[in-house]
């Protein structure tokens, strides 16, 4: 890093309200935190924190200095990626954030096409539901969300990526498996959810809405904040539900799970990165923007050979 240390220290502890958390992050003692937010108190000189009340915000001084603090580690990064690029090699590091279907099963294999091209690129990476991951993006706490979208945000720039389809999946045994159904034989049978937030329920509600089958007529029996949650209450015959193609072909590979077509329902999405309003993203981000709009089809796992999911 060449930036200001004593800069960092301030972002660190901005994010976290937390000085406990800001040490454990910048593998420092909590004295050394104290120390270092004093001396920039010091310089400026005024307080860039109000310690009152048991709890730590912000003063106008601090919410003042932050977006510059942040400016200041773009900068940074920036220059150091443009350093090693000239010697023909690309090292930082990397924020994702991705919602739990591409997290779980596409992130992985995309971090590491993108790192056998740029070894020296330390990546790190968060998963939660695609409300949360935007939130984390404006929040500056990663630098690119990959979600389940497309999303309308006037603050936020959606880019696609990648296409989905997503399927309705049963029990092996279910009178429904590996057949054509109606769209009204829906509302009969009990229907398992992701949480609010998720862009896979988002999804599915309005395509669902748009073949006229309104979520009032649905037997909604349980909400999961979990992909893998569904599968497991699908395999134990709580009901059905609709997942990425992506979540289940190991289900589908093994048998534990087959999949049912809704005559009508076209239940297709894409995948897209999300990065903050303004120019494209440069640097190590920029690359690995190029990377997946490139590169993701053709590294995506492959179909399992004898079935169709789409």
């Amino acid at each position: 890093m060449i930036e200001n240390f004593r800069i960092r220290v301030f972002r660190a502890v901005a994010q976290h309200l937390n000085f406990s958390r800001a040490a454990e992050e910048l593998l420092l003692t909590q004295p050394a935190i104290t120390q270092q937010i004093k001396a920039l108190e010091d310089e400026y000189p005024v307080p860039l924190f109000d310690r009152g009340g048991g709890h730590i915000a912000l003063t106008a001084g601090g919410k003042a200095l932050l977006p510059f603090a942040e400016r200041m580690k773009q900068l940074s990064d920036e220059a150091f990626a443009a350093v090693t690029e000239a010697f023909g090699q690309h090292t930082g590091e990397l924020a994702l954030g991705a919602s739990q279907t591409i997290g779980q099963y596409l992130l992985p294999t995309f971090v590491a096409g993108f790192r056998r091209t740029n070894p020296k690129v330390r990546v790190t990476t968060r998963s939660g539901n695609t409300d949360e991951m935007l939130e984390a993006l404006l929040a500056r706490e990663i630098q690119l969300a990959l979600i389940e979208g497309p999303e309308q945000r006037k603050d936020l720039h959606i880019e696609p990526f990648m296409e989905d389809h997503m399927v309705l999946v049963v029990p092996a045994t279910h009178g429904w498996a590996n057949h054509e159904i109606k769209l009204e034989d829906l509302k009969s049978e009990p229907l398992l959810v992701r949480e609010f937030g998720s862009g896979s329920r988002r999804v599915v509600e309005q395509a669902l809405a748009k073949v006229g089958v309104k979520r009032k007529d649905l037997m909604i029996s349980m909400e999961l904040d979990s992909t893998e949650g569904l599968l497991s209450a699908v395999e134990a015959g709580l009901g059905i539900t609709f997942v990425s193609r992506w979540a289940v072909r190991n289900h589908l590979s093994l048998g534990t799970l087959k999949i049912a077509r809704v005559h009508g329902l076209k239940l297709s999405r894409r995948f897209s990165m999300a990065y903050p309003v303004g120019p494209e993203p440069t640097g190590i981000v920029g690359i690995f923007r190029t990377f997946l709009l490139s590169q993701a089809m053709e590294i995506a796992p492959r179909r399992i050979a004898g079935i169709n999911t789409s």
